[in-house]
């Protein structure tokens, strides 16, 4: 297939290109300037220096078969725009339906979308399904499921064959985000306050969701299909640590404190979101793609972090 892949220097296009053209695709890479660091040399590259409802696709689309569409505004740790969730719309929602409509009129076909659970909510009662109401608590999570319903828009007025991946948290080699940030803290080692919390998280590694991907692809029945993606094995915040730390070949020093407690010093010092996350529980079900698709991951965890801490390690992340 000819694929248009864009974010195609992102944490995950860098993956997945390679990995496309590893199989027989051909590549047509999206990205945002001429220094294209990760793409494979077989690759056509567009420069497309910013994604919104008024960028022009047509030259880029132009004999594509799919489009994998993966960039996105997110990993804003600090803010400095004036009006946050009209950016995260302008780029996630707008420019999505504006990509999907130019897509349709292109006569592309397959449209592989790389939502997030985070539409779901930012945590999960029980694992969520594919037949689970969206409820978005975050401007990304909002913009990302306007982006899904833009999708489904220019698929029901055209050809396109959509379909939506809502990874959890996705780790691997070039991580950013809050994985990255828990790869410093496991490095640093310090005594952190989470030896009992007891809530259970999803996480992807990066080659499984590539896996994925490319199945969506290419299977006849995902076309018009909303899938859930992750490892196969969820895990508390303290069993994560553990393991991230034992990856990097470092001790994890744990003690237990009231989770009441470590609530307030969040609100205190601002960190609340950050407090929850690691306290609460997000878990999504991936029977739905294994049962229609075959999917299964390639890596378990142990092999995703044991590849994530080597790239860590090497001294080449950000």
């Amino acid at each position: 297939m000819r694929v248009l892949v864009t974010g195609a220097t992102g944490f995950i296009g860098r993956a997945l290109c390679p990995a496309l053209v590893a199989v027989g695709h051909e590549v047509a890479a999206v990205v945002r300037n001429s220094s294209n660091p990760g793409i494979p040399e077989r690759a056509t590259i567009h420069v497309i220096s910013d994604i919104g409802p008024e960028t022009e696709w047509d030259q880029a689309l132009s004999g594509m078969d799919a489009v994998v569409h993966l960039a996105a505004r997110a990993h804003v740790m600090e803010e400095h725009v004036r009006d946050p969730m009209g950016e995260f719309n302008r780029v996630n929602a707008e420019g999505t339906g504006r990509l999907t409509s130019a897509a349709a009129k292109a006569g592309i076909g397959r449209f592989v979308y790389l939502s997030t659970v985070k539409v779901m909510g930012d945590r999960s009662p029980a694992p969520f399904r594919e037949t689970d109401t969206p409820r978005p608590e975050n401007d990304y999570g909002k913009s990302k499921l306007a982006g899904e319903r833009a999708l489904a828009i220019a698929a029901a007025d055209a050809g396109l064959e959509p379909v939506i991946l809502r990874p959890p948290m996705v780790y691997g080699p070039g991580a950013k985000g809050n994985f990255l940030a828990l790869m410093k803290l496991c490095q640093a080692a310090p005594p952190l306050p989470f030896s009992t919390v007891d809530n259970r998280r999803s996480i992807i590694y990066v080659g499984n969701l590539v896996d994925a991907i490319g199945r969506c692809l290419t299977a006849d029945g995902a076309a018009g299909e909303t899938y859930f993606v992750r490892d196969g094995e969820d895990l508390s915040t303290p069993a994560l640590i553990r393991n991230v730390a034992a990856a990097l070949g470092r001790p994890a020093r744990l003690f237990p404190a009231p989770v009441g407690f470590l609530r307030l010093a969040g609100a205190i010092t601002g960190k609340t979101q950050a407090i929850s996350t690691l306290l609460s529980d997000l878990q999504v079900g991936d029977e739905k793609i294994r049962r229609q698709l075959g999917w299964t991951p390639s890596l378990n965890m142990l092999q995703g972090l044991k590849e994530t801490a080597a790239w860590f390690s090497s001294g080449e992340m950000p």
